[in-house]
């Protein structure tokens, strides 16, 4: 774990382990440990800004930074277990444009494809790209594949979709260059909702196949 000075109030914690280390020591800061000087706390991909408040010791924020012990991956889930921790179900009609190449580019039937995406619970990593836009870990390695070569100009909203070792649900109409293997109904943002993301980090999500048109 490094820190890096980020502006004059937030410190940027880099970490050189994946997904689990960032979720771990977001956790461990969101919970108080370092007191009550912090105005967010913001997972990315390998890092987490801790943003301070105007004032603050930022030295004796780093500190305390240093001295946690964030829980191991096997602890995490022993608690999220032990705690009833909701997990978010979205349902899914698997019919995208995309699933049939998907199928064939990992070498499995478009029903495997949708086992073997459907089986799993994911974990919000992160959210970015576009409001409502998740991050979500936990993707069966076997359909794990590169972002399309030719981005799309125009995905639609609710799009299911993989890219690298993520998968989403694009919460918008936007371009993009993820495979779409699915579709949703699911208000993923909405403005009027508190808070207005469907899916936050460290969520657990899990998708609910349908069938038909519907």
């Amino acid at each position: 774990m490094r820190l890096l000075e980020y502006g004059p109030t937030a410190w940027l914690v880099e970490l050189d382990g994946g997904h689990d280390d960032v979720f771990a020591w977001a956790d461990a800061i969101r919970a108080g440990t370092v007191g009550d000087d912090l105005i967010d706390v913001v997972p990315g991909a390998t890092t987490v800004l801790v943003s301070m408040r105007t004032g603050v010791d930022r030295r004796t924020i780093a500190e305390r930074i240093e001295a946690l012990r964030p829980p191991t991956r096997a602890q995490r889930e022993a608690t999220d277990v032990a705690e009833g921790r909701d997990v978010i179900e979205i349902p899914v009609v698997y019919d995208g444009v995309d699933l049939g190449d998907v199928a064939d580019a990992t070498g499995s039937t478009t029903a495997e494809v949708i086992e073997r995406h459907a089986a799993a619970t994911y974990r919000c990593a992160f959210c970015g790209f576009a409001p409502g836009f998740a991050y979500l870990t936990g993707l069966n390695p076997s359909l794990v594949l590169a972002r399309r070569e030719t981005p799309r100009t125009r995905v639609p909203a609710g799009s299911v979709a993989i890219a690298a070792e993520y998968t989403a649900v694009y919460p918008t109409a936007s371009p993009g260059g993820w495979h779409l293997i699915g579709r949703t109904d699911a208000p993923l943002w909405d403005i009027a909702r508190r808070p207005p993301a469907m899916i936050e980090p460290g969520a657990l999500v899990r998708f609910v196949p349908l069938r038909g048109d519907g």
